[in-house]
């Protein structure tokens, strides 16, 4: 019976945090994450250099506040992921009522800095994002319905946690910020599939969202015209996905050249939503496949370790927090090569923005303490010693 509950990975007494914290990490994707944050200081101090110029700024104003907003998150990671399964919940539960207020809160008090769309509140020296803390937040607490929706006599979490969701959507398509929403949606969707729905149910609700998606069509003229510039067949170059692809294309293989690329100096969000087009084109295509290898590595083996957890809350939240960030990814860089409609949202550890990467670190900090090896061991040994017995 003890070998059943502690499994291939035997607790060591007495064994002090660090150790045990070093021992158990998955210490690669630590590694990726840390790589992603050191490209993102590097085409930082390339594509943030031109909008400080424009802003009558010193230089390197935002790569100071990108080392000091990156320094944070990495801090805030490691520090969370030394944290044990019960209490990187809780957090995950504190971080989602906090950042659901936010978010309520963000009509009366928020404010659209010119961007036509009611997102952040203003602390004078910088501003806060309460989507960006509300995803994981909401990951681990929707995980800990649907998770406790399978015990006997336990709560009807999968309907409570629909609710919550359809809930948040419509706050997010109140700013409107269809992109957040979006992630929202297909991380629930993701999370609720795992746990066992039936397939037809997570189809009827993309049926839904395709839905929603046709009516802001109809209702924005702004989703409207980023959706025409997507499926026209001609990209005007004076646009921002004309920019990009020219950037792109100019890149190649080997890239211009650091410090020769022009793309920076004429789009506007060129440190975070058009990051991906410096990378392409100050350094080409191989520094692009080095940042989608990071990203693919951290996906693949958090998904590998969770899949072999025999804790359903903690596959549920893994899974939902890793591939929220692998989609935040995929979105970000889909947009650039014009593989998605335009959406900002920023690359995460790369872009430029405090409460990104911020919110990345805790997303990261709590999906590294669910993958940490525990003595619970892993789900495949109880049948490997059924059959041994």
């Amino acid at each position: 019976m003890t070998e059943m509950v502690y499994g291939t990975v035997p607790p060591r007494p007495g064994e002090a945090v660090l150790p045990r914290w070093w021992r158990t990490l998955d210490k690669v994707s630590l590694a990726c994450v840390i790589a992603l944050f050191a490209f993102g200081m590097l085409l930082g101090f390339a594509a943030s250099i031109p909008l400080a110029e424009r802003n009558g700024l010193p230089p390197f104003h935002y790569v100071q506040r990108q080392i000091v907003f990156g320094s944070a998150g990495l801090l805030v990671m490691v520090m969370i992921s030394m944290m044990r399964v019960e209490q990187a919940r809780r957090l995950g539960v504190l971080l989602f009522i906090i950042a659901f207020s936010g978010l309520v809160l963000l009509p009366f008090f928020g404010t659209d800095f010119g961007k036509g769309a009611t997102r952040w509140f203003s602390l004078g020296f910088g501003s806060v994002q309460p989507a960006e803390f509300l995803k994981p937040g909401f990951v681990v607490l929707a995980a800990w319905l649907l998770a406790a929706s399978n015990d006997i006599n336990g709560p009807p979490g999968r309907s409570i946690s629909l609710l919550m969701m359809v809930v948040i959507l419509g706050f997010l398509v109140m700013q409107p910020d269809y992109g957040q929403a979006a992630l929202i949606l297909f991380a629930w969707a993701v999370m609720y599939f795992i746990g066992g729905a039936p397939m037809i149910l997570v189809l009827m609700l993309f049926g839904v969202a395709a839905a929603g998606g046709v009516v802001a069509y109809n209702m924005s003229d702004h989703v409207a015209g980023r959706i025409n510039g997507f499926l026209s067949s001609e990209i005007d170059p004076r646009t921002q996905l004309g920019y990009a692809t020219n950037a792109i294309r100019e890149g190649g293989l080997f890239g211009v050249g650091v410090g020769e690329g022009s793309v920076k100096w004429s789009l506007p969000d060129a440190h975070t939503d058009f990051i991906i087009a410096v990378a392409a084109e100050e350094y080409g295509l191989l520094m692009v496949v080095a940042i989608i290898t990071l990203y693919a590595t951290v996906t693949w083996r958090s998904l590998v370790r969770l899949s072999r957890d025999r804790d359903i809350f903690v596959r549920l939240a893994g899974s939902g927090l890793v591939l929220l960030f692998a989609a935040q990814a995929v979105i970000n860089m889909g947009v650039a090569v014009r593989l998605l409609p335009a959406k900002g949202m920023t690359l995460p550890f790369v872009s430029y923005g405090g409460s990104s990467v911020v919110a990345s670190g805790i997303a990261l900090g709590i999906l590294f303490a669910l993958t940490r090896s525990r003595p619970q061991g892993q789900i495949e040994d109880a049948f490997i010693r059924r059959g041994l017995r």
